[in-house]
């Protein structure tokens, strides 16, 4: 059994009445609506008693998670109804090779008082893989107009 805590992503269920589908909320104790702007590239950051639930509402962007001295990139998107579960301790950061900004609910679950150094960035110990976060993105037929040139 592995101690290290991961991240998840898990897809919505959905209930379709005519023309109109309902997903089922994500239960919180806060919900956030976050803007990541066109062309964000954000060093790593943790949280020391939050879960963050991330679902992408409008636009898109990649999740970068360091586990295992390895990144993870997960797209968050508006054309994928799944949420993003990233547990404390985490190290992670946005990266939005767009050039529109991405909405997102964050279904915020609290597992204590915040800590003083939660959000506060830190530098990522390797640099982002922007080949394989565009490989992704395009993958997904997600359109990129920022690329190449954070290299």
């Amino acid at each position: 059994m592995s101690l290290t805590k991961q991240v998840e992503i898990r897809s919505l269920e959905s209930i379709k009445t005519g023309m109109i589908e309902f997903y089922t909320p994500q239960t919180s104790h806060e919900t956030l609506l976050v803007q990541v702007e066109p062309g964000a590239v954000e060093n790593l950051f943790v949280h020391h008693f939050q879960t963050d639930q991330l679902l992408g509402v409008r636009g898109s962007f990649v999740i970068a998670v360091l586990q295992n001295r390895r990144y993870h990139y997960i797209p968050v998107s508006d054309r994928i109804p799944a949420v993003i579960q990233i547990p404390p301790g985490v190290p992670h950061g946005a990266i939005n090779l767009s050039s529109e900004p991405c909405l997102v609910v964050n279904a915020v679950l609290r597992h204590g008082e915040p800590h003083e150094r939660d959000y506060r960035p830190m530098l990522p110990p390797l640099p982002y893989d922007f080949v394989e976060v565009e490989s992704i993105l395009r993958s997904l037929n997600i359109p990129i107009t920022l690329g190449a040139s954070f290299n």
